[in-house]
C-alpha cells in the first residue's frame, strides 16, 4: 500500500507557492508535498515537505482538504503561512539521487500562469476554500467551455 500524502497550500494574495516537476514526457506544477513518514502526523509531513522542497518554515493555519484514495490512502492539504519576508528556494526530494531530481523550479504563480490541467488539480485540492480564490471563481462568466476550445 502506498503512503498517504500531505501538501502545503501557501498563498500570497492571488499567488500560490508551487513546485514544478519535470519528467521526460511532461512537466507540471503542484503543491509542495509528499509522503507521510512512519510515526509522522499529516501536519508534520506538510511542514517537512515545505521545508525540503522550498526551504521555508511555516505554520499550519488549518486543514483545507482530505481526499480518500484507493487502498485507504489519503491526500491531506493544509493552509500554511510563511513569513512575508521569506522567499522560497528550490529544494530537492531527499529520497531521490541528485542526478534524477524532478524538482526544477519553485515559484509563486497566479492561476492565469498555469495550464488548465494544473489549475484543475489546484481546485480539486481545495483552493476554492480560500476567500481570494473563491472570489476569482465567482467572477467567472456562466459560459460553458472546455479546455482547447
Amino acid at each position: 500500500m502506498k503512503r498517504s500524502r500531505s501538501m502545503a497550500l501557501v498563498t500570497r494574495g492571488n499567488k500560490i507557492l508551487l513546485v514544478k516537476h519535470q519528467f521526460p514526457e511532461r512537466s507540471f506544477y503542484i503543491l509542495p508535498g509528499g509522503g507521510v513518514e512512519q510515526g509522522e502526523t499529516p501536519e508534520e509531513a506538510a511542514l517537512r515537505e515545505l521545508n525540503e522542497e522550498c526551504g521555508l518554515v511555516g505554520e499550519i493555519i488549518r486543514p483545507i482538504n482530505v481526499t480518500f484514495k484507493d487502498n485507504g490512502r489519503k491526500e491531506y492539504v493544509f493552509e500554511i503561512k510563511v513569513p512575508d519576508d521569506c522567499e522560497p528556494i528550490k529544494g530537492k526530494d531527499p529520497e531521490m539521487p541528485d542526478d534524477t531530481q524532478v524538482i526544477v523550479e519553485v515559484a509563486w504563480k497566479t492561476l492565469e500562469e498555469l495550464s488548465e490541467r494544473d489549475r484543475a488539480y489546484l481546485w480539486s485540492y481545495g483552493l476554492i476554500r480560500l476567500p481570494v480564490f473563491h472570489e476569482i471563481l465567482m467572477a467567472w462568466p456562466d459560459d460553458v467551455s472546455y479546455p482547447g476550445q
